[in-house]
């Protein structure tokens, strides 16, 4: 099964709940945070809804004021760098939205390809 590109948040989130992978990509993301020693853990319960906005506000407040944190983020993420050269920084608000797109895709590779393969 290849894996389908997905272009927004909202696709990679409703592809975690057709593909039953929805909890995997939570747990995914609370591990990564913790490892990025980033205070932030979502209940497994979380809605795709409040787990976006909790995402995005976090992203934001990162970029706002914890930067180095932010960079540290992204790299154990393992968002590739080019990608976020490509988007545009003057808007932090936008930029926190695009960011967090990046963020939960490479979570969704790392889950979905680990299923796959497993």
């Amino acid at each position: 099964m290849m894996m389908k590109q997905l272009k927004t948040t909202q696709e990679i989130l409703d592809a975690s709940l057709q593909q039953d992978l929805y909890n995997k990509l939570v747990q995914q993301l609370n591990k990564d945070f913790l490892y990025a020693n980033i205070d932030l853990s979502f209940n497994e319960d979380v809605l795709p809804s409040s787990l976006k906005l909790i995402l995005h506000e976090t992203i934001y407040n990162l970029i706002q004021e914890k930067f180095m944190d932010y960079l540290n983020l992204l790299y154990i993420i393992d968002v590739p760098e080019y990608k976020v050269k490509q988007l545009d920084g003057s808007d932090v608000l936008a930029l926190s939205e695009q960011v967090t797109f990046l963020l939960l895709q490479r979570e969704w590779q790392k889950v979905w390809f680990k299923q796959q393969y497993s």
